[in-house]
């Protein structure tokens, strides 16, 4: 039989999914191991990949594989982690902490077949703290990014190739070309999936997983939750799917009457519970992020647990989690997953509420069904079309399971109020500020918590898109020269001469903070959904910081542009309306300074928390 999959080996990368679907985008199967699978299971593979992951090779253990993958005579193209790995047990070198890069690096190539069709200089995305410094025997150099380490490399005569940057992810320019360089060329890889099949697979697991249980699922009104709604309804039937949107009190402006409108047509299957007081009672004086998601998870399953109790229709009880009549169904998409630590291997960057300890349980005891657990944000939309929802709520920006808890931010307050970042290219550059708070990122793989830091001038942000170029330039060589920061900000509007005497206040998530947010929430969302030139913008988190001087808040705008959710840039707002937006946030005259999020991802995640 002819070899007819891509294997994919999985170290813990956060995009080892991802590999695996752009190796579906060409039209090829794929399947992902663990990193210890025996080569004999690959014998059916025409090309093995082996993916990054969290793991260092100079200061942890290398992570176990078998030694025979390298004599199948298979082509191996290893990435980041993999290409590290590679090259260490071939006898090259791996040295930690002088070649950090994170974010967009230009790429210079060689002439190489994987690199055929691809631009001499292009763009690619890193995310590695490590960095190969010597060649192993048998290899070349193919690519070098000008920081002295090895970018890529091949053994031509045994179609061995390493990457320590990601061709994966939609921010390497060529990324696309370069896979399919590897997979239908040097692989010789045939067609054989599309994505009508993917959409058959997951109704025959639907199918299967259920069997004759109904399911239960909890609809925030999200993209996600709303197709697995849809989807869930069309395979199972109207009276096997009980939808349960429970109003948490931490939604954005007047979300549950716009979901229960857009929900309207799906059926009248569909509870409402009003549970703000309950969630505020939970999360009162809680200010760990961490803490904050899991409380927010296990309250969603105690009301879920408590509608079940109460009567059904014609007045009998329901109690079914506790039968196996009943499934409890989720909206997660596979970003919630990895980032949870979803994979044996992979660092967990944030606990998303899908994925608390109680639910990790359910799973295993088969008590969960999860339909697009595999799939990204956009194929979700894709299948939601596919099913005829309209496009306008398919379309909606994401919003996060635990609402604006996480955008929310809560401390104990400090008298740090931050500190001047060391000069790093010389006295042209702007000065960079410290701040005292920290958010969640994710480098390397890995988690962090770290600072952000805040230019506060000069501000060419009024100067067209050469000014924003200039800060997509300056932010990943901040971050990458400084491990204790992890996002980088731009003081867009308030008195920097303040800055120095704002302090981090002691706060918690109240109604007054939360209906704070929800204005300036709905001041920046509804600004840029009305902006044609805005149509880039995938998500516009706005983010509360308890930090300031006279009112002793602050406001962070994150705009972000991305299609998976699993890379992305910070988008740009225009700048006449970037000042519609300052105006009418200081116009509430609440909060001392607004800033604006310059960070990609890596080296900060989408959300704060």
């Amino acid at each position: 039989m002819p070899k007819s999959e891509i294997a994919i080996l999985d170290f813990g990368s956060q995009y080892t999914h991802l590999i695996a679907r752009r190796v579906r985008e060409l039209g090829v199967i794929s399947r992902i191991y663990p990193n210890n699978v025996k080569a004999e299971r690959l014998k059916n593979a025409c090309g093995i990949i082996l993916s990054g992951g969290p793991r260092s090779l100079v200061r942890d253990a290398r992570l176990p594989f078998d030694k025979k993958i390298f004599t199948l005579s298979a082509p191996i193209l290893g990435l980041c982690y993999g290409h590290q790995l590679m090259a260490d047990f071939f006898g090259g070198r791996v040295e930690s902490g002088k070649a950090r890069e994170y974010g967009l690096a230009k790429l210079s190539v060689s002439a190489s077949p994987i690199f055929s069709g691809v631009s001499k200089n292009t763009v690619v995305w890193m995310s590695h703290g490590d960095h190969v410094d010597k060649l192993p025997f048998g290899f070349t150099p193919i690519a070098s990014t000008g920081n002295r380490s090895v970018a890529a490399m091949q053994n031509l005569s045994k179609k061995f190739f390493g990457f320590q940057f990601h061709p994966e992810v939609n921010h390497t320019k060529e990324g696309k070309k370069i896979l399919a360089n590897f997979i239908l060329n040097i692989c010789g890889a045939e067609k054989n999936w599309t994505t009508e099949t993917m959409l058959d697979q997951i109704e025959k697991n639907i199918k299967k997983e259920a069997g004759g249980k109904n399911v239960f699922l909890l609809v925030s009104g999200g993209v996600d939750s709303t197709v697995c709604f849809a989807l869930l309804r069309k395979v199972l039937g109207e009276k096997r799917v009980f939808g349960l949107h429970i109003d948490s009190g931490l939604m954005r402006l007047d979300e549950t009457k716009k979901i229960i409108a857009a929900l309207k047509r799906l059926g009248d299957n569909l509870r409402v519970y009003n549970a703000e007081k309950e969630f505020l009672s939970a999360l009162k004086g809680v200010s760990d992020p961490e803490q904050k998601r899991k409380i927010i998870g296990d309250l969603f399953l105690d009301i879920v647990d408590k509608v079940m109790a109460e009567p059904a229709k014609g007045g009998s009880g329901r109690k079914k989690l506790t039968g196996d009549k009943w499934l409890v169904g989720q909206g997660t998409i596979y970003p919630d997953t990895i980032e949870s630590g979803g994979t044996k291997n992979a660092d967990v960057i944030k606990t998303h509420h899908n994925r608390v300890p109680r639910i990790k349980q359910m799973i295993a005891e088969g008590k969960i069904i999860e339909p697009i657990k595999d799939l990204y944000k956009d194929e979700v939309r894709a299948i939601g079309l596919k099913l005829g929802l309209p496009q306008k709520l398919i379309n909606r920006h994401p919003f996060p399971g635990p609402g604006l808890a996480i955008r929310c931010l809560c401390s104990e307050g400090s008298n740090d109020a931050g500190s001047i970042v060391p000069d790093l290219v010389g006295a042209v550059e702007p000065t960079i500020w410290r701040l005292p708070i920290k958010s969640v990122g994710v480098q390397g793989d890995e988690r962090s918590y770290a600072h952000p830091a805040v230019i506060t001038g000069p501000l060419p942000l009024y100067k067209g898109e050469a000014g924003w170029g200039y800060y997509q330039s300056l932010s990943p060589k901040i971050t990458n020269a400084h491990k204790d920061i992890n996002r980088v900000l731009l003081l867009v509007s308030g008195d920097k001469k303040s800055l120095p005497k704002a302090t981090l206040k002691k706060a918690y998530l109240t109604k007054k903070r939360l209906d704070l947010l929800r204005k300036i929430d709905d001041i920046a969302d509804s600004a840029i959904l009305t902006d044609k030139q805005c149509q880039k913008i995938w998500q516009m988190p706005t983010v509360l910081v308890p930090f300031g001087h006279k009112h002793g808040e602050s406001i962070v705008l994150r705009p972000v542009e991305s299609e998976e959710a699993m890379t992305v840039s910070f988008g740009v707002i225009p700048s006449p309306t970037l000042k519609k937006i300052i105006k009418k946030i200081h116009a509430l005259n609440a909060v001392d300074f607004i800033f604006y999020d310059l960070t990609n991802k890596p080296p900060g995640t989408i959300e704060w928390e």
